[in-house]
């Protein structure tokens, strides 16, 4: 029964955080009316401001702090190890809807392309490549091990848990993090750049940036040599801008020669 609810609990959680994205891209791309970040401004411009920088701060330091390897020791003491994932998708979800729903809007125009444009469409089609690429990034690592549901549906089977192996697949052959390439993607790809939305852009980028160099200093731990390797070699967060290194250099980062 335990296993029952542990399991439950991971799709509970998956729902509302695949949910929380959704609402997200839908957000952003002002694809549903009333919905979108750029409304109408509600409140000064320095309370706007101090809001949302609130709002970026907690969304940031739950991932930071929950993604760190002694918080999920800490975790598997007083909690079941297999819902650790499953318990971080949960209120990363929560606090994604927050931040998305409670931005607040702060007035003002950086561009607008015309509708009905090769821009315009060129714009958005950008736009949703950014996000196929996230969700596509996310089954090339594993979707279900990524939102917690395998931890969990293993457990349910009476199977140990084992870890992913590193992989180069697709995207990754190109660039270290595709999938916060593809969210970065999505964030700035806009044929109607608002402040509000530069603001969000921005923030987002930052904690993108963030994040990305704390989860290096654990995938170089994790991973070692083989890690190193393919950071010296590929970019971490734009596709096509590392220097590509000639064949000699290429084969001491890959053990190649030995």
């Amino acid at each position: 029964m335990k296993k029952v609810l542990m399991f439950t609990y991971s799709i509970v959680a998956y729902a509302i955080a695949f949910a929380s994205i959704l609402f997200w891209i839908a957000s952003v791309g002002n694809l549903i009316p009333g919905l979108g970040i750029d409304r109408e401004p509600k409140m000064g411009t320095a309370l706007a401001i101090l809001n949302n920088l609130m709002l970026i701060s907690l969304f940031g330091v739950q991932h930071s702090i929950m993604a760190r390897k002694w918080f999920k020791e800490l975790f598997a003491t007083y909690f079941p190890k297999p819902i650790e994932r499953s318990t971080f998708v949960l209120f990363s979800g929560i606090l994604l809807f927050n931040m998305v729903y409670h931005w607040q809007p702060l007035g003002g125009e950086i561009w607008s392309v015309a509708p009905d444009t090769w821009l315009y469409y060129t714009m958005y089609a950008l736009f949703f490549s950014g996000w196929a690429i996230l969700f596509i990034s996310s089954f090339l690592i594993n979707h279900f091990d990524l939102f917690g549901l395998r931890q969990t549906f293993l457990e349910l089977q009476n199977k140990p848990y084992t870890q992913l192996k590193f992989r180069i697949t697709l995207f990754y052959k190109y660039v270290r993090h595709p999938l916060y390439f593809g969210m970065l993607l999505g964030m700035w790809a806009t044929p109607n750049m608002t402040v509000t939305h530069l603001a969000f852009a921005i923030a987002i980028t930052a904690y993108v940036i963030i994040g990305t160099l704390l989860e290096e200093k654990d995938l170089t731990k994790e991973f070692g040599h083989t890690y190193n390797a393919y950071k010296a070699e590929k970019p971490m967060l734009i596709p096509f801008t590392k220097i590509k290194r000639n064949k000699s250099q290429k084969g001491l980062l890959t053990g190649e020669g030995k």
